[in-house]
């Protein structure tokens, strides 16, 4: 239930379901071809899944090979639970201070790369997105893979991984079809304007809640059965 609570509450970040956006926005402009723009969507979303996923897989290893569940469990729940407040302050004060954005260089390193993109681009582009968009949802999924490094690895918690970013990548599928099936760009780009700061409000308080779950697993206070 926790992974998955948390893949739900990641895959409505406003950051990932806006650049997915502006990827089939700019392919609708340059070019009519919905079937093209599908193709390059799907491939797109499945560079990322397998990006997030194996780096998933990378730093479960790297916990586990230098015996590093117990404390870096803490730290990043703390982590997360300073990341969590952030993302709260920004249902109030949206843009004003720091905020877990996309880097403004990156942003438009994104725009340059979809305005030349080809099939084959799409997977560079997925994986340069899934890199660059860790500000905005590394958080949670940093959070899932302590949690998961407490248990061990296992076909389990890789399986674990995989539906967690099925999960995240769920709703870019979504989108992708319903603009294949006809819905305006411009009218899921005013939707998640409309909504930005309530996603933004429900990822921070899952992501304290996560923390402070983080926080009491590593330390034992909790006990964590992974079925």
């Amino acid at each position: 239930p926790v992974v998955i609570a948390t893949a739900l509450v990641d895959s409505i970040n406003p950051c990932a379901i806006g650049v997915l956006i502006l990827l089939i926005g700019t392919l609708l402009a340059l070019s009519k071809d919905k079937h093209k723009m599908f193709i390059t969507g799907i491939i797109y979303i499945l560079a990322v899944y397998i990006t997030y996923f194996l780096a998933g897989v990378g730093l479960l290893l790297f916990i586990q090979r230098f015996n590093l569940a117990e404390p870096i469990g803490v730290i990043v729940g703390i982590l997360v639970i300073i990341l969590g407040l952030i993302e709260i302050k920004d249902f109030f004060w949206y843009g004003k201070g720091f905020s877990l954005v996309i880097p403004y260089k990156r942003s438009l390193q994104i725009k340059e790369k979809i305005k030349k993109i080809t099939i084959p681009g799409a997977v560079a582009l997925g994986i340069f997105v899934a890199a660059v968009e860790l500000p905005c949802t590394g958080g949670p999924y940093l959070a899932i893979t302590a949690l998961l490094s407490k248990v061990g690895f296992n076909p389990t918690i890789v399986a674990y991984l995989l539906l967690y970013n099925l999960i995240f990548v769920l709703p870019l599928i979504v989108i992708l079809l319903l603009v294949y099936l006809g819905l305006n760009t411009k009218s899921l780009k005013k939707w998640k304007d409309k909504n930005r700061k309530w996603m933004r409000l429900i990822t921070g308080l899952i992501m304290v809640a996560l923390g402070v779950l983080l926080i009491l697993f590593s330390l034992n206070i909790i006990s964590l059965r992974i079925y």
